[in-house]
């Protein structure tokens, strides 16, 4: 059974909302218990299949491996997809900084398979207002890094035909402001500290921010998109840190009308120092950027990433590498395709017959040909295509 909002908030060690990821004594994000502690459900293998089977496509690498983890209605949405209803995706991106780690593109190159695989539009939120509110940044500072983040967003292929990005400095209003009212009027005060931990300390503005990320969630807030279709289900792919914000939404939707949006939830990409949550921006050095060059990657790999290998060539040959906290290892298995590959480091690098710099230098040249080929198409997006994705316009191949 689901659980409603607020319900084991405050209970656990580790906390997990859209601002704070920690974990008791600094360790390891439990996900099993963030599961439980949420209410949602984990990805077992027969939903990948069934993706498979619906899809006709080899499931992503993120799938595959188990970095998408967690459900709330995800068979549903399979149900419905099987019986030719077709539904849509919602994702967002929070414009803080300049440039993206490679944390940030996770959900966008998953949703860019999901959106070729289904064939389905997709509409991209840039809470340049959120990021107003709880950074130190003006109004045109996060609209300018709104627009910047567009590129990076557009780079990761994205179909101009299937593909809304709007701004809310620049959307909010209209159908889209009446179904924020809806949904505020449903949410009282306590409950709203109670799923988010607001203070007295927090300005108005982030107590009364979370409509406006609940309601992308209803096909009635793009009236351009679609007019006529507020039964349309919507399937929302984050990272978990962001499931507060859809507790809220399921919650609030039947009584307003509107169907509950269904999630597919990712685990967190980690730091290089070590897997204790989400990567710092505060932090050059825990993340590789789009914007690092093959030297930068190649020295913060070599210099920062975490290794899981022993103290000596003698001992890593005996006893071998300890692939639960190795870095090198966890990072290849995000952006390493190839899982015969893969499979083969698991078992060498285990046993000690691979070394980590053998690891690492492998992981270096996949993360340079990946920055380096994302490096290229950003370059490729103009201010022109920038305008396209964000036009309010209809979408001329939504669905084929």
């Amino acid at each position: 059974m689901e659980k409603r909002e607020g319900e084991g908030e405050g209970e656990e060690e580790q906390v997990v909302n859209p601002w704070t990821v920690s974990a008791k004594g600094g360790g390891k994000i439990d996900y099993d218990k963030l599961i439980d502690q949420f209410g949602c459900q984990r990805i077992d293998q027969s939903l990948v299949d069934r993706i498979h089977r619906l899809t006709s496509r080899t499931p992503h690498v993120f799938l595959r491996r188990g970095v998408f983890f967690a459900h709330r209605d995800l068979s549903e949405i399979l149900d419905a997809y099987e019986r030719g209803e077709k539904f849509y995706l919602y994702t967002g991106r929070g414009p803080s900084s300049e440039a993206l780690h490679l944390g940030h593109l996770i959900p966008f190159m998953f949703t860019k398979y999901l959106q070729e695989a289904f064939k389905v539009p997709l509409v991209i939120q840039l809470t340049d207002d959120e990021k107003c509110m709880w950074k130190n940044l003006t109004v045109e500072e996060s609209q300018r890094l709104g627009r910047e983040n567009a590129k990076d967003i557009i780079a990761c292929g994205f179909d101009v035909t299937r593909t809304f990005i709007f701004s809310d400095f620049d959307y909010v209003g209209g159908a889209f402001y009446k179904n924020m009212v809806k949904v505020g009027k449903c949410v009282t005060y306590n409950k709203v500290v109670g799923i988010f931990g607001f203070t007295g300390e927090d300005n108005i503005g982030k107590v009364s921010f979370p409509p406006v990320q609940a309601v992308p969630s209803f096909p009635s807030s793009f009236p351009h998109l679609f007019g006529g279709q507020d039964n349309l289900r919507c399937l929302i792919p984050c990272a978990i840190d962001q499931d507060p914000y859809f507790r809220m939404t399921r919650d609030v939707a039947p009584r307003i009308g509107y169907q509950k949006p269904a999630l597919i939830e990712s685990s967190f990409f980690p730091a290089m120092q070590g897997e204790t949550g989400k990567m710092s921006a505060s932090d050059p050095n825990s993340a590789i950027y789009v914007t690092d060059s093959a030297k930068e990657i190649k020295n913060k790999i070599n210099r920062y990433a975490f290794s899981g290998g022993q103290d000596s060539i003698e001992k890593h040959r005996e006893l071998g590498a300890n692939l639960e906290v190795d870095i090198p290892f966890k990072y290849l298995s995000f952006f390493l395709d190839d899982d015969a590959k893969l499979e083969e480091i698991r078992k060498e690098y285990g046993a000690g017959c691979m070394l980590t710099g053998e690891v690492k230098q492998l992981l270096i040249q996949v993360l340079t040909e990946l920055v380096e080929r994302h490096r290229r198409a950003r370059a490729a997006v103009t201010d022109e295509m920038v305008d396209a994705f964000m036009a309010v316009r209809p979408l001329p191949n939504m669905f084929n």
